[in-house]
């Protein structure tokens, strides 16, 4: 009989399954072109505890400063913790990092908490003291309160292989720190000065952060580096322990009961990051800046 019966007939046994399967082709497309067009939707309503890193040299600061004003504005992150590993790096990006770090203390009164990895100086501790409490391995390595300022003089090897550098300027200090010819007294000077602004900026930002003296903090200003747990005893950490720490420690702050939930940024692809990416092994990446520029960087 059941050969007797038409394909119209016997089809219909088949659709179920078709249906099924297509609804669950569309909603797996469906979620693959949200996390596309839309990576930073979020419709959870639970509590968390938000995870943004801060690793390597700080040249820019335009993903942890995004990262911060989303997070600081999503109604079920009730704290931030930072993670910092980092030996410093640009003056101006540590500097709007540590700003938009006051931001969400202040304006979204959101507790942001830090934690220390590897190393976490000079402009990664800029950011660090902006937080609400700094929680450090004991083996961090950490402070390098200090500005640096780099520059080369390659008039000697110009002139060994016969080429002279000319320079054409519209005032006296125009051409400072050129690598062309030899930094006079007084052009050192002039940036002396500007480098004791900067660092007095550092010292300034240390003292409001971890509530100190500014002449407390001056004796500590020196450049030097200290592991997590010297830097306990000289107040510039709050407690010594790990990440997992700091994540409960911002639970605590913020009254979270049980193991918290954490979420961390989803990364936008990208093919230009992923050929950076690649190439990136292939050929060496130049860094020469003419000229002079500021660092919070811890030197090695």
């Amino acid at each position: 009989m059941a050969d007797d019966l038409t394909p119209a007939e016997r089809s219909p046994k088949r659709r179920p399954w078709r249906t099924f399967f297509w609804v669950l082709a569309a909603g797996f497309g469906l979620l693959v072109l949200l996390n596309i067009f839309f990576p930073d939707l979020d419709l959870s309503t639970e509590d968390r505890i938000a995870l943004i890193r801060v690793e390597g040299v700080i040249l820019d600061s335009h993903e942890t400063v995004g990262e911060l004003k989303k997070f600081s504005e999503n109604p079920s992150v009730k704290a931030i913790v930072l993670r910092i590993d980092s030996p410093g790096g640009g003056v101006v990006p540590s500097q709007e990092i540590h700003d938009a770090v006051q931001r969400v203390r202040t304006k979204n009164n959101k507790a942001v908490i830090a934690s220390m990895g590897s190393v976490a100086a000079s402009g990664g501790y800029y950011i660090a003291a902006a937080t609400d409490r700094i929680v450090a391995n004991p083996g961090t390595l950490t402070g390098s309160i200090g500005v640096i300022m780099e520059t080369a003089n390659v008039e000697g090897l110009l002139q060994k292989i016969g080429v002279e550098g000319v320079v054409i300027k519209s005032g006296k200090y125009k051409d400072v720190g050129s690598p062309l010819r030899k930094m006079s007294e007084e052009e050192r000077g002039l940036l002396q000065t500007v480098m004791d602004d900067v660092h007095k900026q550092f010292i300034e930002a240390v003292a409001a952060g971890r509530a100190l003296e500014v002449t407390d903090v001056q004796a500590l200003a020196d450049g030097r580096i200290f592991t997590g747990r010297q830097a306990k005893e000289a107040r510039l950490v709050d407690e010594l322990g790990d990440l997992e720490d700091a994540i409960q420690l911002a639970a605590d702050v913020v009254g979270i009961e049980g193991e918290p939930k954490v979420v961390e940024p989803r990364r936008r692809f990208s093919i230009r990051e992923l050929l950076d990416s690649q190439l990136s092994g292939l050929f060496p990446k130049l860094d020469f800046h003419p000229g002079v520029s500021l660092k919070y960087l811890m030197a090695f």
